[in-house]
């Protein structure tokens, strides 16, 4: 402890996401605050005013009172970058050495790994038809159709600048630009060129003759996806398809019997996730990859489109159920007649 430097928890939590700034993300650097920041509250809340006093009691303390709050691989994460902040302060002598490790994380079974939260097939067809009929190349049917279509991330689309979309050529740039706020996840390796079908090049150019506003972004980019300020935030685009994937917005009966004009997910702005039966942009992209993975897709073409790993693939992202797995390589065995 004597060769230890005083240090409020929230200064630390400040030097800890400028040490981090650069080397990851602006959005990992933005959920690693989000988590810390809860143990920067609790240490207010439990009179612990100095880093230095810390010990592997209070992280346990700490791991039980998240763990009565929040769902198991919520408190995973949480711990996980907890880990990660205690092991900075460790390099700066303001907790002792090792105390990092006293962070027990829990483990996760397969099955709890990942969100069985997933657009389904027939449900993003009726969307999607509705949306041809009704909404027609505006902002939301165009994101949903890019969405489904391609299984991409939310970041990898809002990336999209006008230059990048070939529609004569059927096909769309995916690039890392994190110079100018559109990083990939996966940095360079997850550029690549994804090919469109006839009815998304259609609705692309048709959103960009009648509904994109002639903007620029803050690099003097012209991006595709655009709002009256510039490039489409990751936020708009969450409340697009909140709005959408609601089966009241695409002309259909409430499944829990509620009343439209009475129902706080369609009265409040932005309260759309509030509907149980909307989901959100990984949700596409989860039923999108099954759909892919339903229909006879080699797995090969689905890691390469979607910049997925087959680990992660089999692990996260395909909701095929076994009997629909066993059917499909039915298909491809040899008759034993």
């Amino acid at each position: 402890m004597d060769d230890l430097e005083p240090l409020t928890p929230a200064e630390g939590k400040a030097l800890f996401q400028e040490n981090r700034r650069g080397e990851v993300s602006d959005a990992t650097l933005r959920s690693h605050g989000y988590r810390v920041e809860r143990f920067v509250e609790w240490c207010d809340a439990n009179d612990i005013e100095n880093l230095n006093e810390l010990s592997g009691r209070d992280l346990q303390r700490y791991k039980m009172s998240r763990k009565s709050e929040v769902k198991k691989t919520t408190l995973k994460s949480q711990l996980d970058t907890l880990r990660v902040f205690l092991r900075f302060c460790e390099s700066i002598d303001a907790v002792r050495d090792g105390l990092a490790e006293s962070v027990i994380i829990p483990r996760l079974e397969p099955d709890e790994r990942s969100s069985d939260a997933i657009l389904h097939p027939d449900r993003a067809q009726h969307i999607l038809e509705f949306l041809d009929k009704y909404e027609y190349a505006t902002p939301q049917h165009t994101i949903l159709r890019l969405l489904w279509e391609s299984g991409a991330r939310t970041g990898s689309i809002r990336a999209l600048d006008l230059d990048d979309v070939h529609t004569q050529a059927g096909y769309a740039s995916i690039r890392h630009r994190p110079e100018t706020d559109t990083p990939l996840k996966n940095g360079e390796g997850g550029e690549r060129d994804i090919a469109l079908s006839a009815a998304a090049c259609a609705t692309i150019d048709d959103y960009v003759e009648t509904y994109r506003h002639d903007v620029t972004d803050d690099h003097g980019r012209e991006p595709l996806l655009t709002t009256k300020f510039g490039r489409m935030t990751v936020n708009t685009f969450r409340y697009h398809v909140y709005q959408l994937s609601r089966p009241c917005m695409a002309g259909r009966e409430c499944p829990h019997g509620r009343d439209p004009d009475e129902c706080e997910a369609t009265e409040i702005r932005h309260a759309a996730s509030k509907c149980p039966d909307s989901v959100s942009p990984h949700a596409v992209r989860s039923g999108a990859i099954t759909h892919f993975l339903s229909e006879d897709t080699p797995d090969g073409v689905v890691s390469d489109r979607m910049d997925v790993s087959q680990a992660v693939l089999d692990r996260s992202y395909d909701k095929r159920s076994l009997q629909q797995k066993m059917q499909q390589r039915r298909e491809h065995l040899p008759d034993f007649d």
